[in-house]
């Protein structure tokens, strides 16, 4: 017969996601955050591999990333919510670049983080004293590790989260609680034998199933690197100027999301596609009016012109 503290655990759980429905979050689970989230150390061979390339966040915070309670003493359990983005890729016309995805609408950051902060003061809200650490994949959390141990999504071979209903096409928010509440069952490998994203990725950046080179990887190319492209994987990055989505697109998975609810995330008029010349015709005032309050802007500038540059020569290759 359950005791008094497990009944609370479980009514204070359900209160949590009838929360998480009500602000529009697509799915949520609970974690238990007493138990170690990286048990085989996969984050420190990654690290070791030099795969982080020069994030060096990664390495300063990784001991933070691998404990929930050394960012939050006396943390609990761990809410992970996750919010559909996918939308049709509008059409394209001639000498026009491509923009990832998520990155097509308003910043994520700032779509989310209203109705995030709004569920971790529901859950403060359940017991006195409570304390809360809200995160949109800028605090120092393993996301997609806490996403596969609450079950809101497995870890493809993409590396990325993985539902049977979205695909990979959502973001995840995390949410670190002093407050008891039940943990759900993790989430099952749903990849099985399939490798259609690692053969698919274009500078073979996947390397093994769930592990990414940064150094190799478009993504990581076009938005974190504020140097020089290595000119050996030019060719490769084909029309990409922002990020990139061949291993998602090929995910037989992502042929069931649907068209997100949210309007934030839909695509704003040339940013899909932007027209390659156009962007390459923007001084640094106009680039930062054209793309303000998006992802866009973390390229910076500098490395947007790079990557239209790379891509306008792609196209001009005979």
């Amino acid at each position: 017969m359950a005791g008094i503290a497990e009944i609370i655990a479980v009514e204070h759980a359900r209160s949590t996601k009838d929360q998480a429905d009500a602000l529009g979050f697509d799915a949520s689970g609970i974690a238990s955050a007493g138990e170690a989230i990286d048990p085989e150390n996969r984050l420190g061979a990654w690290l070791e591999r030099g795969y982080h390339a020069d994030m060096a966040w990664m390495a300063r915070n990784a001991a933070t990333r691998r404990d929930a309670q050394v960012k939050l003493p006396a943390a609990r359990s761990v809410v992970v919510v996750a919010r559909n983005y996918y939308a049709e890729r509008p059409q394209a016309d001639a000498g026009s670049g491509k923009v990832s995805r998520y990155a097509w609408g308003r910043d994520y950051h700032k779509v989310l983080r209203k109705p995030l902060i709004e569920l971790a003061r529901h859950i403060e809200s359940l017991e006195p004293g409570a304390q809360t650490y809200a995160s949109v994949d800028t605090g120092p959390v393993l996301e997609r590790a806490w996403a596969q141990r609450a079950g809101v999504g497995a870890i493809g071979k993409h590396s990325l989260a993985l539902r049977r209903d979205m695909g990979s096409w959502f973001f995840l928010g995390t949410i670190l609680t002093t407050v008891e509440l039940e943990p759900d069952a993790p989430a099952e490998d749903i990849c099985g034998t399939c490798r259609l994203c690692i053969d698919a990725c274009p500078t073979s950046a996947i390397v093994e199933a769930r592990v990414v080179d940064s150094k190799r990887c478009i993504s990581y190319q076009t938005i974190e690197n504020r140097g020089e492209i290595p000119q050996d994987l030019h060719a490769e990055h084909g029309d990409w100027v922002y990020g990139c989505d061949v291993c998602q697109e090929v995910c037989p998975w992502n042929r069931f999301a649907a068209t997100t609810t949210e309007e934030d995330f839909l695509p704003r008029a040339g940013h899909a596609n932007p027209d390659l010349e156009a962007l390459l015709g923007l001084d640094e005032k106009s680039f930062d009016a054209e793309f303000a309050g998006t992802t866009i802007r973390r390229a910076k500038y500098a490395g947007m012109m790079r990557n239209a540059a790379i891509a306008k020569a792609n196209q001009t290759q005979p």
